[in-house]
Formats: structure tokens, C-alpha cells, sequence
């Protein structure tokens, strides 16, 4: 077995001091909250972040992993959001090019729900004011890849094939905190805000672990409980109203071959996407379900035969309830813009400002809404106003940035030629998993190793002692779920033997 370092050796891991005075506390470690953090510290700002569960535990691991535009908001004339997040894409795909990867999208047409035209020009404006760069064009379904059609059950089925990107969006979260971490933030998770009060120019507030600390500036990034935050832990109501709303997906056997995805339109004028996954799934998703309580993240039976029947809407393999291998669900919290239908309600977002200026209150700000897509654009958007209230300094910084493992100097399939050829005990498959996961980080993580034994005790479909160990020291693991359902996503592949060995050797771990 190999020995864990001390604690000590962390450099995240924050001393227990009894009082302390930061810039800047972020509360929530979804991925508004860790890109806000990245920014903060890039800054020079002292940074404090604190998650009372693990980085990216709810709604920030729950997406339909997409880095997109949103093509259907075209519909509901968000001309501005839908161009944010195609410009934001393009700066996503170059900082992290070994999460973030761009993917062919077909989308076929059914006249009974939108007309051809629409949907022609629709994709034209797509490709028009997302300042296109690297990624491919629109064509006409007919032009493109037959592979495309195989799925169908109608073969003449008529459409289209557009661009966006493939985003693990745990790992996003996660790269966000290191980077933070690495530029300074402290990055506590397990750790709640108990409350938070403002006295003048700064905030003094109560943490779980003991702690009580003091900050110049307070960032709500709570995601589904930020209005909870503000009512219950800083006694404040907020002016923006927030709505809620259940995304669910089902993931099954892969159900077609090719590297491509399909976005697929329903009666209702939703529409529901087909990802490939994991290599040997297929992703399935999203619901819009409108709930009251931030914690009912669990997809209903309905939920699945609409996926269900999504799918068998169009393609010649018909699926239902008993081939759905895994589940999951993330209530998301959008900007309550009156909308009456939950499918209609903005995925902007929101930031509401509370003190600073001139009265020298210590500001609060509290982020409602928005994407993974934009969470970097929300950051820097954050940063900013923070800096025109407040005596906090410094300028944008993240748009040209690369996120950890993103220096990759070469494309992604010469980077894992390379790694292929260093460490070529590893199989194919597991090379390619560690190349995506880490990039060019991977060198820290394997280092001289010249055979699987150097990597320690092997867990099952690739997920050695050896990561494992890096997962905890410099990615915030502390419960096997952490590595197996968000750092790696290998507990959907792994046996129930395998999971269960890998349980016993985390409780024998001294964290």
C-alpha cells in the first residue's frame, strides 16, 4: 500500500486559525462558486470558499455536460444570452482541452412541431453571432456523415448537423478550485456558512468547523439554497426571485455508433439531447420539472418514460424504464423572470448587489441563475462589480487563461499518442480516461511509473492507488463517492465487488 503524505503537505488544506480577515468569502463550491474563486485569486484577493458538501455535489455535477448556446433560447428571442455563451465557448474549449471537446450534433426534423424553415435559419443565426471560430459549420443532414441516420427508424428522416462541445462537468468544477487553490484560495469543503452578519466594512461569519472569520466582501453562490442563505443564515431578502427546477437524465447502453450526438424535438416544444457516453452509454437528457425545496434532486417515474419516449420518438431501437442503467437529477436554480412555463424561464443570470459604495457597507453579492457554460464570464462579471463598489483591486484576467492540465501543446490525439508511448503499460482505454481526466497534469499523478504494480493497488476499470491518492490530496476527495460518482465517474462501470474493495481501502485510509 502506498503511504498517504501528512496532511500537512496540502496546500489547500487552510490552518485553523481562530479569526481571520478575508477579502473575499464564497459561499457554495458549484461552479459559479469555484470559477468565482479562480477569478478572485488571480486578482490577488485573499479568498476564502466553503462547501458544506463536496465540490460540484449537486447541481454542477447533475448537467447535461454541454459547453453550448442553447438553441432552442433562439426561440424565446435571448439573442444576447444565446451569443455570451457561444463567444464563452470558444474560450472554454482553448483553457481546458482535454475536458472540453467539440461534438457534432444532428438534429432531425419533424414538421409537426417546428417548420423546416425555422430551424434552417435558426442554425444559420447559431453559427452567425457565436463568433465561430474553430469549430465546425452547420450542414444540411443529407450532406453530412450517413453514420448519422443509422439510428433513425425512418431513413429519409431530414435535418440538420451543427457544432457545440462535450464538457465533464465535474471536473471543471474541480479544475476551477485548483486553479484557485494554486493562486492562493483556501478551498474548505464539509464546511458550512452557520451564519453571516455585516458590521460596517466588513462581514464577521460563523463557520461549522469552529471557525469565525471576518471578510471585506461576501459572494452568496448557493446555487438552489441561495435564497436559504440569505434568509436563514444572513437574515436578508433578496430582490430577485428565484425558480426551481428539476433536470433529470437516464443513461442506457450505447445505442448508436460514432462520436456524434442528437438533440431531438418533442410535441411539447422541448427538446431532449443524446449524448454518447463514457465510450459505452448514452446520455439522456433533460427534464424541466418545476419544484419548491432545493433537495429534491430525485427524478420521478414519469421523468424516465419521458426520456423514454424521447428517444423511441425517433430511433429504430426502442428503449424503456428496464434498460436505464443509471440516473440522476439536479434542481437548478434560475432567475425568476415571470415566465409561466418552467421550459420558458431564462438560464441567464442574475447578480443582485447589497452595500458598498459610498455608505462603506461591506457588499453581498448573490448569483441567481445561470449556466456552466458562462459560469467564467459570471465570474469575471462578479469580480468587476465587486471591484466598483469596494477597495478591491485588480483586473480580468481568466479569458486567455488555461485551466490546470490544459497546457497541452499539441492536439488532444497527439497528447495521448505521447502519453501512450511514456507509459505504455497502460491499456488503451485507460490511457485515453487518464489523458481526459488530467491532461498535462498527468505527469504529476503517474511519474516514473514503468508498470501497473508502480501505480499501486489496482481498484478496477483503471482507478489505481496511486490516483486515488492524488484525488485526495490535491482534489478534495474524502468520501470514495467523491472519486467514483464526480472525479472519475468510474462507479458506473465498475463491479459491485470492485466498488466494495475500494470502499474498505478508502475507510482504512487515515484522512
Amino acid at each position: 500500500m502506498l503511504n498517504l503524505p501528512p496532511q500537512g503537505d496540502a496546500p489547500e488544506i487552510s490552518a485553523k486559525l481562530p479569526s481571520m480577515t478575508y477579502d473575499l468569502l464564497i459561499v457554495g463550491g458549484g461552479i459559479n462558486g469555484v470559477a468565482t474563486a479562480r477569478d478572485a485569486a488571480g486578482r490577488g484577493w485573499k479568498t476564502l470558499l466553503v462547501e458544506r458538501d463536496d465540490l460540484a455535489s449537486h447541481t454542477s455535477s447533475a448537467s447535461s455536460k454541454l459547453i453550448h448556446g442553447g438553441i432552442r433560447y433562439l426561440e424565446f428571442y435571448e439573442f444576447g444570452l444565446v451569443r455570451k455563451a457561444l463567444k464563452e465557448r470558444e474560450v472554454m474549449l482553448r483553457s481546458a482541452p482535454h475536458i472540453i471537446w467539440p461534438m457534432r450534433f444532428v438534429f432531425p426534423h419533424n414538421d409537426q412541431i417546428r417548420p423546416y424553415w425555422m430551424i434552417r435559419a435558426g442554425l444559420f443565426l447559431y453559427d452567425l453571432i457565436g463568433g465561430r471560430r474553430t469549430l465546425k459549420g452547420t450542414r444540411a443532414l443529407a450532406k453530412a456523415n450517413p453514420q448519422y441516420r443509422s439510428p433513425f427508424s425512418n431513413p429519409r428522416t431530414r435535418g440538420f448537423v451543427y457544432s457545440d462541445c462535450w464538457v465533464d462537468d465535474a471536473r471543471l468544477v474541480v479544475l476551477n478550485a485548483r486553479d484557485a487553490a494554486d493562486k492562493g484560495a483556501e478551498i474548505e469543503t464539509g464546511v458550512a456558512l452557520v451564519s453571516a452578519k455585516r458590521e460596517g466594512p466588513l462581514w464577521t461569519a460563523t463557520l461549522s468547523d469552529g471557525r469565525t472569520i471576518q471578510a471585506r466582501a461576501l459572494v452568496n453562490a448557493a446555487g438552489p439554497w441561495v435564497s436559504d442563505v440569505l434568509e436563514d443564515k444572513i437574515g436578508m431578502t433578496g430582490k430577485a426571485g428565484v425558480r426551481l427546477v428539476r433536470g433529470s437524465h437516464i443513461v442506457v447502453r450505447r445505442l448508436f455508433a460514432g462520436d456524434q450526438a442528437y438533440i431531438l424535438q418533442l410535441p411539447d416544444k422541448r427538446v431532449v439531447f443524446a449524448i454518447p457516453y463514457l465510450d459505452r452509454y448514452t446520455l439522456i437528457g433533460t427534464t424541466d420539472i418545476a419544484v419548491d425545496d432545493p433537495a429534491a434532486a430525485v427524478m420521478d417515474t414519469h421523468e424516465v418514460d419521458y426520456l423514454c419516449r424521447a428517444v423511441n420518438l425517433y430511433f429504430a431501437i426502442q428503449i424503456s424504464p428496464d434498460d436505464v442503467v443509471s440516473l440522476y437529477s439536479g434542481v437548478r436554480s434560475l432567475y425568476d423572470d415571470g415566465a409561466e412555463d418552467s421550459k420558458d424561464v431564462t438560464r441567464d443570470y442574475v447578480l443582485e448587489m447589497d452595500g458598498g459604495g459610498e455608505n462603506g457597507e461591506a457588499p453581498l453579492l448573490s448569483i441567481f441563475g445561470g449556466k456552466i457554460t458562462t459560469a467564467r464570464a459570471l465570474a469575471e462579471d462578479a469580480a468587476d462589480r465587486l471591484c466598483q463598489i469596494s477597495t478591491l483591486g485588480g483586473a480580468p484576467w481568466t479569458r486567455d487563461a488555461k485551466l490546470p492540465g490544459g497546457e497541452l501543446g499539441v492536439g488532444f490525439d497527439d497528447f495521448l499518442e505521447q502519453v501512450e508511448a511514456r507509459y505504455h503499460f497502460l491499456e488503451w482505454e485507460h490511457a485515453k480516461r487518464l489523458a481526459r481526466a488530467y491532461g498535462s497534469l498527468l505527469p504529476t499523478i503517474l511519474g516514473d511509473a514503468n508498470s501497473m504494480a508502480d501505480l499501486g493497488e489496482h481498484f478496477g476499470a483503471g482507478l489505481t492507488e496511486r490516483e486515488v491518492l492524488y484525488l485526495i490530496e490535491k482534489e478534495w476527495a474524502k468520501t470514495p463517492d467523491d472519486i467514483l460518482w464526480r472525479r472519475s465517474k468510474l462507479g458506473l462501470v465498475m463491479t459491485e465487488d470492485e466498488q466494495a474493495r475500494f470502499r474498505e481501502y478508502f475507510e482504512g485510509l487515515a484522512l
